[in-house]
């Protein structure tokens, strides 16, 4: 029976398409991939690993090779490894090759080899023999820091709350990446539950970082640690709206603690640097799209 209030010029499949776009989505029994989803990154997503295409990556002269992007999980590392630099370490130099993961490079061959999970940012070591690879972010940072001896506290105390808020942040900025930033910024459609959730788990998320930051002076405690280098990228960058243009959606600005953490971290000559390294977008002298020594910052 079509519903009586069916227009009379209306024919009843109009209708029913109609109700049908507006309803909810109904997931199949078996999903199937849509290549043209029409998302920002539609293009790179795929629901299967491994290489795409034949290519080697590229090695420069000095003892680290890294293959990155700046977005906040590559910014962890350039920062790390531009802080070990400040305090001396020559060892620490290296050169670092843009990655462009629009373009899909991440799924060459040579950077499978590196990280099968095709991710930015990886690591090659290659003052060992043979060569060593480190991929994901967080087990970069634990094996330079162990590796140099630097920003993870040796007492057992300090290096357990260290990696706490290491660990924290690993597994908090998936929700504020892969769901608040997708679904506020990127997606091609915008819809309000999942904004609303993610949105709500973000602020709380700051609430966390920001009553931790009350009573000291750094995440972990009275050192700047890899825990200040792996959240500040993330959780800095959306204080101070340089992360998905959401501050004053995220009302940021109440978060004072981390604000003066934000600030303070970005103030650093390092982190400066860092953030510069392998970026391809924003004013030019914030671009170094690769570093392989010190003069290509002037």
């Amino acid at each position: 029976m079509v519903p009586s209030m069916l227009s009379v010029d209306t024919r009843p499949d109009e209708y029913w398409e109609d109700q049908m776009s507006n309803s909810a989505y109904v997931p199949p029994r078996v999903w199937t991939w849509d290549k043209d989803n029409g998302g920002k990154f539609a293009n790179i997503n795929r629901p299967i690993a491994g290489p795409t295409h034949e290519r080697e990556l590229p090695r420069g002269k000095h003892p680290l090779q890294l293959y990155s992007l700046a977005t906040p999980n590559g910014v962890k590392v350039t920062i790390m490894l531009e802080e070990l630099l400040e305090l001396g370490i020559a060892e620490a130099e290296y050169d670092a090759w843009l990655i462009r993961i629009q373009e899909g490079d991440q799924f060459a061959s040579g950077f499978v080899e590196i990280n099968p999970n095709s991710k930015i940012p990886a690591l090659l070591d290659t003052s060992v023999n043979p060569p060593l690879r480190v991929f994901e972010s967080g087990s970069i940072l634990v094996y330079l820091a162990e590796k140099y001896g630097h920003f993870l506290p040796q007492d057992l105390a300090g290096r357990t709350e260290c990696l706490n808020w290491l660990f924290w942040q690993m597994g908090s900025a998936p929700l504020l990446g892969g769901g608040f930033g997708h679904f506020y910024a990127y997606a091609p459609e915008k819809f309000e539950y999942p904004i609303n959730r993610y949105t709500m788990e973000v602020k709380r998320q700051l609430d966390v970082l920001d009553r931790q930051l009350a009573e000291r002076p750094y995440v972990a405690g009275e050192q700047y640690s890899i825990a200040d280098m792996a959240i500040w990228p993330w959780y800095g960058g959306v204080a101070t709206n340089q992360v998905y243009e959401a501050a004053e959606f995220l009302e940021a600005h109440s978060y004072t603690h981390v604000l003066r953490w934000a600030e303070e971290i970005g103030k650093r000559p390092a982190v400066q640097r860092g953030r510069k390294v392998n970026r391809t977008w924003g004013e030019l002298d914030e671009q170094v799209p690769e570093r392989h020594s010190a003069e290509d910052f002037d």
